[in-house]
């Protein structure tokens, strides 16, 4: 899964506004986030989550925090595009589950990172059972980034389907790896592959 934007990079960029504070006026697709937000945050200062020995118990409260504002079934199938139907039941719920994990991981080990910076909506709309949340935020070598949340309405909540960093999807930009991988080699080769990566973040986190 090599070039550019690499595999981690999105995984993280991707997500990368969810532990930034902000105030906005926005309706209720934003209002979701801020509730994301504010426990992330929350786990993140918390002094007693801190020391080294924590790692493992703060990364499962953030992955608590995180997975009820994604679909991450969904943001699995898009990325998969025409090939998930191609694929058993049986096949798609193992995609998910590697997605999912490799997502969460990638996600939960950047933010640990997080020193306070800040960002800004500037817009919000919302088009029936569909919304976008517009954002920007200036990075440490004070770049402006904008983001693009797509949220989806699914059973009376609103869930994160794709995020739009600097004009790039991240559905898209995964399908385009994946697709790439299944035509040159297979669908298997992919999975070997997803798994390898599962794998190798996971020897990290034990190192830690």
């Amino acid at each position: 899964m090599s070039g550019r934007p690499e595999f981690l990079f999105w995984a993280f960029a991707a997500f990368l506004l969810l532990f930034f504070p902000y105030q906005t006026d926005a309706g209720v697709p934003t209002d979701k986030i801020r509730e994301t937000v504010d426990k992330t945050i929350a786990i993140l200062r918390n002094p007693r989550l801190k020391p080294q020995d924590k790692t493992k118990e703060r990364r499962q409260l953030l992955r608590q925090a995180i997975y009820p504002r994604f679909d991450f079934a969904e943001m699995a199938k898009r990325s998969l595009g025409a090939n998930w139907r191609r694929r058993t039941p049986q096949e798609q719920r193992e995609f998910v589950a590697i997605f999912t994990d490799l997502l969460e991981n990638s996600y939960v080990t950047s933010i640990e990172s997080y020193s306070g910076e800040k960002y800004t909506y500037t817009k919000e709309s919302v088009s029936k059972e569909y919304a976008e949340v517009d954002s920007k935020f200036n990075n440490k070598q004070g770049e402006e980034i904008s983001i693009i949340y797509k949220l989806y309405l699914v059973n009376g909540d609103w869930k994160v389907y794709d995020v739009v960093v600097e004009n790039i999807s991240l559905v898209n930009n995964y399908r385009s790896q994946f697709n790439r991988v299944i035509a040159n080699s297979s669908y298997e080769e992919l999975v070997r592959r997803l798994k390898q990566k599962q794998t190798e973040l996971a020897r990290g986190a034990r190192l830690e």
